[in-house]
C-alpha cells in the first residue's frame, strides 16, 4: 500500500513541477533557471514544514506522511535538473550565473528548509495551546 501511495503522490508532484516549468517558460526568458529554483525552494520549505508538522496528527497514517514527503515533494523538487542546468550554464561560459545559481540553491534550500521546519514547530506549539495542553 505504501508503494502505491508514494507512486500516486509522486505523479502529482511531477505534474505540479512540470506545470510550474511550463508557466515560467511562458514569461521568463533569462539565463537563470528560475522555474527549477522556485520549485526547489518551495519544496525545501514544504518538506521542512511537513517534517515537524504532519507527524503531530495522529489521525494521519505514516504511509500518508511518507507519500507526501517522499512521493509528492520528492518528485516535485529536482536535484538532477538543477545539476544539468548548472552544467549547461558552465558549458555556455555563463560562470557568474552558474555560481549564483549554485550558491542561491544551496543556501536558499537550507534557509527555506529551516524556515519550514521552524514554522512546523511554531504551528505545533500553537495547536498545543489551543488544545489546552500548555
Amino acid at each position: 500500500m505504501n508503494f502505491l501511495l508514494v507512486g500516486i503522490a509522486g505523479i502529482i508532484g511531477a505534474l505540479l513541477r512540470y506545470f510550474l516549468g511550463v508557466y515560467f517558460g511562458q514569461w521568463w526568458f533569462h539565463d537563470f533557471p528560475l522555474a527549477t529554483f522556485v520549485t526547489n525552494m518551495a519544496g525545501s520549505f514544504i518538506l521542512g514544514w511537513f517534517t515537524n508538522f504532519l507527524p503531530r496528527f495522529k489521525s494521519l497514517h505514516p504511509h500518508v506522511i511518507t507519500a507526501l514527503g517522499t512521493g509528492l515533494i520528492g518528485s516535485f523538487t529536482t536535484f538532477s535538473t538543477f545539476s544539468v542546468e548548472t552544467v549547461h550554464l558552465i558549458s555556455a561560459a555563463k560562470w557568474g550565473t552558474a555560481l549564483l545559481y549554485v550558491l542561491l540553491s544551496l543556501w536558499g534550500g537550507l534557509l527555506f528548509s529551516w524556515m519550514g521546519y521552524r514554522l512546523g514547530l511554531t504551528a505545533d506549539k500553537a495547536a498545543e495551546i489551543v488544545r489546552g495542553e500548555k
